[in-house]
């Protein structure tokens, strides 16, 4: 449906997005200046206990410096009640006193018959729910208090019975005078191959309504009675109302659960949500039957940002897994992923709740494992990696992997623990005793006191250099776009550094003048003038001579490269002084051998082309450090200094 000109614009002029968003959060009143309409409050889309989330209700829109969702009342709307773009336009029109255009004919005809449809699936509720109670629902009945569903469940999710008759249903819609054209359109009914009545859809069955975020019943979800069934659970058909590929059990009360910080569980099936929620863990979903599809995915990222995956301590669960991992990769963005609890052998969330209780399955939710160990786990379980062919074939196969990520940022933060866990799979530290055992600490010796000495000095080199990036980034912000993922890559140890970076990253750009602005509102002018006023930082041509766009974007991008070489250089030596802890292998002097020639050339260069802020004593000192240690690995197996060479 098309609006005429000027519709949006005049709902957007009548309508407070003040008064939208201060339906669903708290203002922080310290913060929040209510006669100039801007509003602070903790963000709605993601849990915090600070007010991140700015409202501007002179502008009209809101934002968030942590999750950074933003748009205006319409989109606050849409992602909050979770509604179509037009449902959320006729929502606030409707609060504006703004009358909606008029549909043409053929939709307002289609949404009428979807009216009627969704009537005749609340006539089956309740024809079901009826059925139940019946004599005919007796052993339903037993079977649902065997699972521990006593009658306030059964009417909290409005359970049924449908009775093992091929026109029961039928004949009780038809008694209310229902067209043949609705029930049928519902996937009620079936035509007859022989020319007779319809017949029912489900029969034998104990009857679960499948409702949409709205609260309208759009399917059903059907158990079988009969252990012998061909099919131990049945779906309604997809019809005008259903698409199992975007619809979630229990979505619309999980929903407002997770809205108040439950946690987001995605389970198998109806009884493992309904079980779950019985037992307080109200934000539980599952999908219909099938794998997790790209819309569910969507769905349940549109309710929180980290779901949890709790799938059945089997194969088959862990084959379920596996695959909402291949469909999530491509799909990840910066604070949006999930983690998974796998049960027990052989339970699924009902039975371990029975077995052991909530506290059992809160444990599990808060062990929940995230989705890059789940994939490592997929790729290593079961393998032995005793030749260089199989470890060739694991890291090509995790690369694959690794770049179905979209993201560069979190495709980078996946390729670094991929390494972390490769490290610790290939160079385990263990004791001879028996596999598995780690080595026990052993006490400090005076070559490791240097080492520990010369790693501290390592850490301010760093820190000086991460300190000159972030102060480029502040006095020339028009570049600050071109580095915020290399700005996400800082490790920024320092507190200080630390608090910097992370107000820069949450810092939506709406025009370079605005960043120092942001920095001293969001950390106070004190913290952003001591790193400007730092002796090694005010130095920096580029700091000196803020605005200039070209030593500014030289300086960020020949530090970055330096970080990138001293950290390389150290995570080498120290990988080889762990390798050389015992008797150094062919393999290990080799690799010395081969870095000795390439390192001293690093060194030649970084002597020869040091920009002004770190020529002092603490910059020469630290490459001392790193080449006196890089001496020694060679010493000690008979390569004599790199400087000798």
């Amino acid at each position: 449906m098309s609006l005429p000109p000027g519709f949006l614009d005049e709902l957007r002029t009548r309508t407070s997005i003040v008064q939208v968003v201060g339906r669903k959060v708290m203002w922080d009143t310290r913060k929040s200046n209510q006669g100039k309409g801007d509003m602070w409050a903790p963000c709605p889309f993601h849990q915090e206990k600070t007010a991140s989330f700015h409202v501007d209700d002179r502008k009209g829109y809101y934002y968030c410096f942590g999750c950074h969702a933003k748009g205006d009342a319409i989109s606050f709307v849409r992602e909050t009640e979770n509604v179509e773009f037009m449902e959320a336009v006729r929502i606030l029109a409707g609060e504006a006193g703004m009358q909606m255009p008029e549909r043409d004919p053929q939709a307002q005809e289609k949404a009428d018959r979807r009216t009627q449809l969704a009537e005749v699936m609340e006539a089956a509720v309740r024809h079901f729910r009826l059925m139940l109670k019946a004599g005919a629902g007796a052993a339903a009945r037993d079977y649902l208090a065997g699972r521990g569903l006593d009658e306030a469940a059964q009417e909290r999710f409005e359970i049924g019975f449908a009775p093992d008759t091929w026109q029961g249903l039928w004949d009780a819609l038809k008694g209310k005078g229902i067209e043949d054209d609705l029930i049928l359109g519902c996937g009620l009914a079936k035509p007859s191959q022989k020319g007779g009545k319809p017949y029912d859809t489900f029969r034998g069955r104990i009857m679960y309504p499948i409702r949409d975020p709205r609260g309208r019943c759009i399917a059903f979800g059907g158990r079988a009675m009969d252990p012998n069934d061909n099919a131990k659970y049945l779906n309604s058909p997809e019809t005008e109302l259903f698409d199992k590929s975007r619809t979630l059990y229990n979505h619309g009360p999980a929903r407002e659960a997770a809205g108040k910080g439950q946690s987001l569980v995605v389970a198998e099936g109806y009884m493992d949500v309904i079980a779950l929620a019985q037992a307080g863990f109200c934000a539980s979903v599952a999908p219909l039957g099938t794998a997790v599809t790209e819309h569910q995915l969507a769905m349940l990222w549109r309710i929180a940002d980290e779901p949890i995956i709790a799938l059945d301590g089997d194969t088959a669960g862990l084959r379920a897994a596996h695959r909402v991992i291949d469909l999530a990769l491509p799909l990840l963005e910066a604070g949006k992923s999930l983690r998974f609890a796998i049960m027990p052998e052989g339970k699924d969330p009902d039975d371990l709740l029975r077995s052991d209780g909530a506290g059992a399955v809160q444990k599990l939710l808060d062990q929940a494992l995230p989705m890059v160990q789940l994939l490592w786990h997929r790729e290593t379980e079961g393998q032995n990696f005793d030749s260089p062919e199989r470890k060739a074939a694991l890291d090509k196969a995790l690369r694959e992997k690794i770049k179905l990520i979209r993201d560069p940022s979190i495709r980078s933060h996946y390729g670094q623990a991929i390494k972390d866990l490769r490290w610790q799979l290939f160079n385990p530290r263990r004791q001879g005793g028996g596999a598995g055992r780690w080595k026990k600490q052993e006490p400090v010796r005076a070559s490791t006191k240097s080492s520990l000495l010369a790693a501290s000095r390592e850490e301010n080199q760093v820190e000086l250099r991460e300190a000159v990036i972030l102060a480029t980034l502040i006095r020339t912000p028009s570049i600050f776009e071109e580095f915020e993922t290399a700005l996400e890559g800082l490790s920024c140890a320092a507190p200080h550094l630390s608090q910097i970076r992370g107000a820069m990253l949450r810092y939506d750009p709406h025009g370079p003048k605005e960043l120092f602005d942001h920095l001293t509102a969001d950390l106070g002018e004190e913290a952003v003038e001591k790193l400007l006023t730092l002796p090694h930082v005010a130095l920096v041509p580029p700091v000196r001579r803020p605005g200039d766009i070209d030593i500014a974007r030289m300086t960020v991008t020949e530090t970055l490269a330096k970080l990138v070489t001293e950290q390389g250089l150290a995570a080498e030596i120290s990988e080889a002084e762990q390798d050389l802890a015992g008797v150094a292998d062919e393999a290990v002097t080799w690799r010395l051998s081969e870095a000795a020639e390439a390192r001293n050339k690093a060194w030649k260069s970084q002597n020869e082309d040091r920009t002004e802020y770190d020529k002092g004593d603490n910059g020469a000192q630290v490459s001392r450090s790193e080449k006196e240690r890089f001496d020694a690995l060679l010493e000690q197996i008979g390569f004599g200094k790199a400087s000798d060479r």
